[in-house]
Formats: C-alpha cells, structure tokens, sequence
C-alpha cells in the first residue's frame, strides 16, 4: 500500500496474534448474550502490541497543528493563547466533577461563578444581563434574535419579521434570523467597507419601517474595520421600532476600548471561545452567552436546561481575573497594532483592497502580481510546508482571492516578523517558481486533495478504502 499516500494507518500495522492487553481470569461466570444483540462474524479491529499503539497514536498527534505548536493566524475566528491556569482552574476537581442533574445547593460555586462572569462581561460590554445557555456562537445568535421576536410579539408587533444584514456580514447571521423564522434584507457596504447609510435609509424606508425587527451588525467589521457611523444606524434602526444586534465575533479588538451596549445597541453574543482564550480549533468547545439590555431579560428564551461548556466560561472567568481591570484594556490596542504592522509589511507585494487603519484583522485579494497565476489556494498551501497555519481564504465574498490574516494581542514580534518573511518569500516564488507554489504542499503527510470529492464522496471506513485501491 502506498504509504506516502495513505500514512500509516493502524489497520496496516496489525499483525494477526498481537495483543496489547490480557484481562484477568474470570471469577463471574458465563452469561449468555441474547442472539439478536451478537455480530454475525467478529469485529475487524486491528491486531496490536499495546507499544505500536502508544506510538502509531502519538505520532498521529505530533501532525496536529495547534496554537500551542505555532501561529495561528486564522482571520474571523481569533485562535488566540489558552494560559495554562485557564486550564488548571478548569481542570480542579471541585469543578470538573460536577453534574448537572445533582442537588442545586450542592453546586453554589459553580453558580457563583457564572454570576460573576456575567458581571465581568456586563462591565465589558455595557449590557445590563446574560444569559449562558448558548453553547456555541451561531446558537447565541439565535438565542438573540428569538429574544428580539419576542420582544416585538410582546408589544403586538407581529408584522416585525425582517433583519437587516449588511454584504460583509458573517454567514451565521442570515443563517441564524432564517432559523428564527425572520426574512433577511440586505444593506450595501459603500467601497471603503463600510456601511452605506444613506443606502440603510432608504432600505428601511422601501420595505418598510413597520416591518423592521432588528439590525444584525459585526464591528469591527468582516473586513476587520471599524464602523464609524453606528450613531446614525442605530438612531435609523431604534427610530424605525428595531432593535439593534451585536455580532460578538469580533469583540477582541473592543476589548477594554470601546462597549456595544456604549453604542446602542441591545443584544449581543459573545465568542467566550474566541474572546476569552479557549481555542476551538475543531469545531469546539465553545460557548455563546447572549447580553441584553435592561428590560429585554425576560424574554430569555429557555434553549437549554442547563449551562453551556461550563469549563469554558471557567477558562473566560481565569482570564478575566488573570488580566484584572488594568491590563484588559490593553487586549484590543495590542490586537490592532500587530494587525496593522502585518498589513503594513505585506501589502507591497498583496493587494490591499481597502486601505487604511484596521483593527483585529484584515483582508487581502491575493497577490498583487496577478500575472504569476498563483492563487490564494496555492499561498495557504504554500504556507504548511514553512510551519505556518494557513489564514482564512476566500472569505469575505467582497473579493475574488480573500486571503484574511489575524495575529492576537498575545503574539510577539518575532513572531510576526518570521511569518512577514514567509509570506514575502511565497510571493517571491510566485515569480520565480510559481510551479513550486502551485503543487504545494511539499512537505505535510498528505498532498493537494480533491476537495469537491473528499466533501462529496468521503471514505470514512478502512474497508471502504481497500475496495477504492
């Protein structure tokens, strides 16, 4: 079989004959297994010494990639350092051990933390209450947006049915108000990236203002730019009878700088797995917790009868107290000046297409010589053989080659200056040897797949492979 294809698989290192167990003598009996529960021939599980498996499974792990080995600069998702008191206080048997269903009084540490957190956040973003059902993001976007329906239900508004979504918004947001049973109407950005406002106006004007049930917004933008006219949106939206919406994907930068509830807005979600140092890389863990502002708590929906990830918010709560009042706010300046010291380092050879101050993150439309034919799939692959985690690519849709980067607070210059080197050495082989470029990666145990087929027809059993051969 060919290994550099397939690596090494555990079913290849099976030998018939190996054990790497033996189970004590049995002092219990025989019991007879009903007939209807017992497979029709024996399970085919690989054959290993308990040494081969101890190895086979280490070297699998040592391919992962992780914020603990190396940069992540992952746009829109802010893959940030998890300390490691986050974990130890995660990790502390009071807690971990803890069950949901187990007498109320027996877990008054527990639910004091969770208030806690919330005051933490409520002082962070100026909303007055959370709720921490939510378990992920996209779930705390649907907490709130079933928070502002039932707000309108409340007053008898039931023709409020419409949110309005700007072009550069994460796609959870339409996702979400459609799961909510809420029509989506889109607002243009103007070609700075940011909102069009006289365009919103007549937007609100058009469908009618009647019918508005929210404004859903993220700042600082996808684009990693800060909105400038939230004072004249949020007066358009609150005169039309909406409530306005904060999509707390990217709260770092705001951290300790600016609050959404400051703004006016009434409802947000917070990423506690982004913001606050849980990396989630994998689809989890996460967790969502959605603020509103006073008067809007009571219509919390129940979404769950428990908490969310309580080991994240103890890592959030960890990070919170880690920083204090006097060095959060130093998280979102920090944030930005390594943003814009990448940017600012890159955009002579990556086409910028929109300058100007960013914040968090930023978006690039590929390389800035477009004749090499080097695509923005062929930099990210490029960019595994240096070591590096590939950047968010082809998103925003706002532009053909997207190639969005985002360094947390927490990286070092070094850092930041071998990952500009990098990146200034794949857009010289772009030039010089763009083939090396385009056939990447070179290096990682498994090459350029098909990414249409693997999604479409994927081979998730061994026996299924063998017959693919």
């Amino acid at each position: 079989m060919n290994h550099k294809l397939y690596g090494n698989l555990i079913f290849e290192l099976s030998k018939e004959g190996r054990k790497g167990y033996s189970l004590p003598k049995n002092h219990f009996g025989d019991y007879e297994i009903p007939a209807s529960m017992k497979r029709a021939e024996d399970a085919a599980l690989p054959e290993c010494d308990e040494l081969t498996v101890v190895r086979h499974y280490t070297n699998l792990s040592n391919n992962n990639f992780g914020v603990d080995t190396g940069f992540y600069p992952l746009g829109s998702c802010t893959m940030k350092y998890n300390p490691k008191i986050n974990e130890e206080m995660a990790a502390l048997p009071q807690f971990q051990q803890l069950h949901p269903l187990q007498p109320a009084e027996t877990t008054k540490g527990a639910q004091a933390l969770v208030t806690l957190l919330g005051r933490s956040l409520s002082a962070l973003t100026g909303l007055a209450h959370f709720t921490f059902k939510p378990y992920a993001g996209a779930h705390g976007e649907l907490t709130g947006l079933m928070v502002i329906r039932k707000y309108h239900e409340s007053r008898g508004d039931l023709q409020r049915r419409k949110v309005i979504v700007p072009d550069s918004a994460h796609g959870t947001n339409p996702a979400s108000a459609a799961v909510c049973g809420l029509e989506i109407v889109e607002v243009k950005s103007l070609s700075d990236g940011t909102i069009d406002v006289a365009a919103l106006k007549e937007l609100i004007a058009t469908v009618g203002s009647d019918t508005i049930a929210a404004m859903m917004m993220t700042n600082p933008n996808t684009l990693g730019l800060f909105e400038r006219q939230i004072p004249a949106i949020e007066k358009l939206v609150h005169k039309a009878g909406g409530l306005m919406y904060y999509d707390g994907a990217n709260l770092n930068p705001m951290l300790g700088a600016a609050r959404p509830g400051d703004m006016g807005f009434d409802v947000m979600h917070i990423n506690l797995h982004k913001t606050f140092s849980t990396p989630h890389g994998g689809g989890g863990p996460g967790a969502g917790p959605v603020g509103v502002r006073e008067g809007l708590q009571q219509f919390f929906p129940v979404v769950s009868p428990y908490h969310g990830n309580f080991a994240v918010m103890m890592r959030a709560y960890a990070y919170i107290l880690t920083l204090g009042r006097e060095h959060i706010k130093e998280v979102g300046p920090l944030a930005t000046l390594n943003a814009n010291y990448i940017k600012e380092s890159l955009k002579d050879v990556y086409e910028l297409p929109i300058d100007g101050l960013c914040m968090h993150e930023f978006v690039f439309d590929g390389l800035k010589d477009k004749s090499t034919g080097v695509t923005t799939m062929d930099i990210a692959k490029r960019l595994l053989d240096y070591g590096y985690h590939a950047p968010t690519i082809y998103f925003p849709l706002l532009f053909h080659e997207s190639l969005m980067i985002e360094p947390t607070e927490n990286e070092s210059k070094d850092t930041l200056d071998g990952f500009i080197a990098v990146m200034r050495q794949i857009a010289e082989e772009a030039k010089t040897d763009p083939d090396q470029v385009k056939s990447a990666p070179h290096t990682t145990p498994i090459g350029r797949v098909d990414d249409v087929l693997a999604a479409k027809h994927p081979v998730t059993t061994y026996r299924a492979m063998l017959q693919a051969l």
